[in-house]
């Protein structure tokens, strides 16, 4: 046969070996069997015969189109062959071509061809005289044997009937086993949930009906089966969550007690009681999905809460636009362009200028005012925290990620998104930006799970982004996509004329700051602020005044402004510093700026002994926020001379 070419594939070898003159022409009916592939390998004419069906036929159907009415009791018979060797059965009939039931007598044998284990089963029919007195012979070993039977007929005959009515009318399942495991009574409650009939069950062993495989198709052996252990030890016995099996092999879940009968100090059987919870565990699995969600919400307003008192405590400098000037008109109209639209916007200026201001009011006057402008400060975020500030994470996607946390984007849903000094984002996180300025659509830190947002961006940044572009340091495709309609915030030395009303709108927000006396501006104070040089912005402007309301007296202001810093100086000079080694026409490196910057800096620090915050801090000294001055401080690596 190795010889032979047509036969090389391993099937046709082993369909070559099966099909000599002995198995062809065996009177019994033979078939070889593969149960872990589900099919049929061969079979001989007399089983063709018995079956009605022809041989290609019968090699193309699964197993359990013939022999799986009885699914448990298959799973039962094959396992058995497959790890003792042999098994037999006279409980698993055949599905003939014409529709129609057989019963039948199944011996299996296992064979090894080729290193794989098939089973070698012969069928034979069984008539109805012979299943008739099987089955009569069944009934008188269940009805009249058995020691446990006759003691429920007792039981029920004894004048107790209304103990018999409760078994069949409640809504639980309940059966009873004798002490070889076959059922000897069952309720209509338990029929209806298993889809069996007393002919089904009724003499038969019980965990083959409904308990012979795990929940996730293993094979469940009937010595493991806690249904019988109250039969051997004589204890109840619960399933907290089992798996029974319905008669058209679907499963469900249930909870049951086996419950021994005991009577004259003798164990007889045991009696079963049983109901489906399917429906408490979809209950659970929609409570722990809403508990998952309230938890999932909980931590967004936990979120949504520490950023609330964060920027509570950031000191908010003014509530509206202030000014009449030419450059304050033009922003005006600016923002009533394009609040109504959802374009992004890119307020460029100096340090102090009021960007986030700008931002404040296209927001409110925009569709979106109802819902929240989120600010992100992207000088002050460390650029390792960059992604998880700006997308969110999942507990455990790094170090330190105790739980979920949600990202700016998702808090800002629906409203905006305020990016300060954007020029900040590293270059390796702008391509992720990019993607969700251009897709709506971001995924957590640590997660898989793509999530929609809906956010108008509105950027800051007091650099030079398109040269950024151009030198590589800035993505030219996010630049402009953020630079959609621009807005340059006026510097104060750019709108004297609105120095009047600034001065004026501050000094009452001071008077009421502070326990003074109500300050009033003079002319004389007019003239001297409109005619200082500002070197700085707003948020100068705002510290003079603060200095002026607290050393005031009688409600008269004291303007503290150098003299050098006159409009009408006849030469600007440059900050007290040490320049010794600079003169005055000499042009300055970038490095030696940085120096002189780093330099200043310094000074302020250590004139102010460290402190940030206040009117005496080195921020109001630098004319700057403290957030900026922190996120600076930590990027120059700046540190305390002793």
């Amino acid at each position: 046969m190795a010889d032979n070419p047509d036969y090389n594939d391993e099937w046709q070898k082993l369909a070559y070996w099966m099909r000599n003159t002995a198995f062809e022409q065996c009177a019994e009916a033979i078939m070889l069997l593969d149960p872990l592939e589900n099919r049929y390998i061969d079979c001989n004419i007399a089983a063709c015969q018995l079956l009605g069906y022809g041989r290609a036929e019968i090699l193309r159907l699964p197993i359990s189109a013939i022999h799986g009415k009885e699914l448990g009791q298959l799973i039962v018979f094959t396992e058995q062959a497959m790890t003792q060797g042999r098994s037999w059965s006279n409980r698993i009939g055949c599905k003939l071509k014409d529709g129609s039931y057989m019963a039948a007598e199944l011996h299996a044998a296992r064979a090894v061809l080729k290193k794989r284990e098939y089973l070698v089963v012969t069928l034979r029919s069984i008539s109805n005289d012979e299943l008739s007195r099987n089955k009569a012979e069944a009934d008188r070993l269940v009805r009249n044997g058995l020691l446990e039977w006759k003691h429920l007929e007792s039981v029920f005959r004894q004048g107790e009937r209304e103990n018999l009515l409760m078994l069949t009318s409640v809504g639980d399942g309940i059966y009873c086993v004798d002490t070889h495991g076959l059922c000897t009574f069952i309720n209509p409650a338990a029929k209806r949930l298993l889809g069996r009939t007393d002919s089904d069950v009724l003499g038969q062993n019980i965990h083959y009906v409904h308990h012979h495989t795990h929940e996730d198709g293993s094979h469940y052996p009937v010595e493991e089966c806690p249904i019988y252990a109250a039969i051997r030890d004589g204890i109840v016995h619960e399933g907290r969550q089992e798996v029974f099996w319905k008669h058209d092999g679907t499963p469900f879940p249930v909870e049951f007690t086996s419950t021994p009968i005991i009577a004259n100090s003798t164990i007889i059987g045991a009696v079963v009681v049983f109901r489906d919870i399917s429906e408490r565990i979809e209950t659970q699995r929609q409570l722990e999905n809403a508990l998952r969600e309230l938890s999932e919400l909980k931590a967004r307003l936990e979120d949504e809460n520490a950023y609330l008192q964060q920027e509570f405590l950031i000191e908010r400098n003014y509530h509206g636009i202030i000014g009449e000037g030419a450059g304050i008109e033009r922003i005006k109209q600016q923002i009533e362009l394009v609040a109504q639209t959802e374009a992004n916007v890119l307020v460029y200026g100096e340090s102090g200028t009021g960007k986030e201001l700008i931002a404040q009011a296209i927001h409110q006057a925009s569709r979106r005012a109802d819902k929240p402008m989120i600010r992100v400060n992207c000088a002050a975020i460390a650029h390792e925290l960059f992604e998880s500030e700006f997308f969110g994470h999942i507990k455990g996607a790094f170090t330190g990620a105790l739980r979920d946390r949600i990202g700016r984007f998702e808090l800002a849903n629906g409203g905006t998104l305020f990016l300060d000094e954007v020029g900040e984002i590293p270059l390796e996180l702008q391509s992720k930006l990019l993607r969700v300025l251009q897709e709506g659509q971001l995924e957590r830190v640590g997660e898989e799970k793509t999530r929609e947002v809906d956010v108008r961006i509105i950027a800051a940044t007091n650099r030079d982004l398109k040269a950024e572009a151009d030198q590589g340091r800035f993505r030219e495709d996010l630049y402009f996509r953020l630079n959609v309609f621009p807005i340059h915030a006026v510097p104060l030395r750019d709108r004297r004329e609105d120095i009047g009303l600034l001065a004026a709108h501050y000094l009452e927000q001071l008077c009421h700051k502070f326990p003074r006396q109500q300050c009033k501006l003079t002319q004389r104070d007019l003239k001297q602020l409109r005619d200082y040089a500002w070197p700085g912005n707003v948020r100068e402007l705002q510290n003079v005044l603060e200095r002026a309301v607290i050393t005031s007296r009688a409600g008269r202001l004291n303007l503290d402004l150098p003299q050098h810093n006159r409009q009408d100086s006849a030469q600007p000079t440059l900050p007290a510093l040490n320049t010794e080694s600079i003169t005055e026409t000499e042009i300055l490196s970038d490095d030696d700026m940085q120096a002189l910057v780093k330099h200043n800096m310094l000074a302020a620090l250590e004139k102010s002994g460290w402190k940030l915050f206040g009117s005496d801090g080195a921020a109001a000294l630098l004319g700057m926020k403290p957030t900026t001055l922190a996120s600076r401080i930590k990027r120059m690596r700046l540190k305390p001379s002793r």
